[in-house]
């Protein structure tokens, strides 16, 4: 099987926090990119081994891209 064990995996609706520059943030999943993908002017680089995860922000609407491995799902 290919890629890392270590690589968290969520699913679309799934709800996590990250650490941001204004603190602790929490959102919702709402896209999983399995392909690279441009975002607010970068390359945003996943594959199927490593997506990115879209997620809306609870507080702000506010979008932001991440991989898995600095996602924590909530309950």
């Amino acid at each position: 099987m290919a890629g890392t064990m270590s690589e968290k995996r969520f699913k679309v609706d799934d709800h996590v926090s990250w650490n941001s520059e204004a603190g602790r943030v929490s959102g919702r999943i709402i896209r999983v990119h399995t392909k690279d993908t441009d975002y607010k002017g970068y390359t945003h680089h996943a594959s199927e081994d490593e997506p990115q995860y879209e997620i809306r922000s609870d507080k702000t609407d506010h979008i932001a891209m991440h991989k898995g491995r600095a996602l924590t799902k909530l309950r």
